[in-house]
């Protein structure tokens, strides 16, 4: 009669911890995560410099969710705490390091009640009534300007200017915070940001960032056109400019004779000229094309 052999789960390097063990390593991982980024908290924050193990060099920065981003971690608490920074980028931008900070107090917290043997779900039912609280404390001690125009830029711009304090434009926070409302009014209560341009120029100051009344388009201005036109009737257009190109992926044409391939060169400058004659039949004064 054979006996039964066991059968191996884990890999020949793996280990398995349970019970207090394991939530030891859970609570360990996550609190140290906490103590790498809430150095980097507030105005007066230090900066990290990440190197990469890689050829990619060095990163200097400060924002919590591009350290985490960084870092590489195996520990669950851990990165369900960078998952937590990564919702807060993508749904608020900003608040990352305070989020991943919050949290991992919280599990600090949580490890001294545990070892008073207080049973997890008790410290998590504590927690959600906690939440209550202090949301009801949140909603009594709001204050709604939105009837005042002058109280409620004033709300924004000290909102813009705690929010730039931690970063690199911290010296022209004023200047930046004014632009940033500036650009959010415009919008007119809708929260499409994309609706904000933003064109990034090499060279020059801080200050020198601006935000323009109208539309800005990158395009080169022909040779011998007029660099400034008032009053303009603009036509944008996606259009092909060229006659020197048959436009048919993988086309080829074979003529018999020069005087065909003169037909078609005609053909198509009569074709050009008569694209450019309705484009001129509109009455502008300003042409803007995509293509060439």
């Amino acid at each position: 009669m054979n006996s039964l052999q066991p059968v191996q789960i884990l890999e020949n390097e793996a280990s398995e911890e349970k019970g207090e063990h394991a939530r030891l390593s859970s609570f360990v991982g996550a609190i140290a995560i906490t103590d790498l980024v809430k150095t980097t908290l507030g105005p007066k924050g230090m900066d990290k410099i990440l190197q990469s193990m890689g050829r990619d060099g060095i990163t200097v920065t400060n924002d919590g969710a591009t350290i985490l981003k960084a870092v590489y971690l195996d520990n669950p608490a851990a990165k369900i705490l960078v998952d937590i920074s990564k919702t807060q980028d993508d749904e608020v931008g900003d608040g990352t390091t305070s989020v991943c900070v919050l949290a991992g107090e919280l599990l600090r917290e949580g490890e001294k009640l545990m070892s008073q043997k207080i049973h997890p779900q008790t410290i998590i039912a504590g927690w959600r009534l906690a939440v209550d609280v202090a949301r009801k404390a949140l909603i009594d001690s709001a204050k709604d300007h939105k009837s005042d125009p002058v109280k409620f830029r004033e709300d924004l711009l000290n909102i813009a200017r705690t929010t730039l304090s931690s970063k690199i434009v911290t010296l022209e926070k004023d200047h930046f915070a004014n632009m940033v409302v500036d650009a959010v009014l415009r919008l007119k209560g809708s929260t499409n940001l994309d609706s904000i341009h933003i064109i990034k120029k090499l060279g020059g100051s801080l200050r020198d960032s601006y935000l323009d009344e109208g539309f800005i388009l990158e395009k080169r201005i022909g040779v011998g056109c007029p660099k400034r036109v008032e009053n303009a009737k603009i036509l944008l257009a996606n259009t092909a400019m060229d006659t020197d190109k048959i436009k048919i992926f993988g086309a080829r044409v074979k003529v018999s004779a020069m005087q065909d391939l003169n037909d078609i060169e005609e053909a198509e400058r009569a074709k050009m000229i008569d694209k450019c004659k309705r484009i001129v039949d509109h009455g502008i004064n300003v042409f803007i094309n995509r293509q060439l």
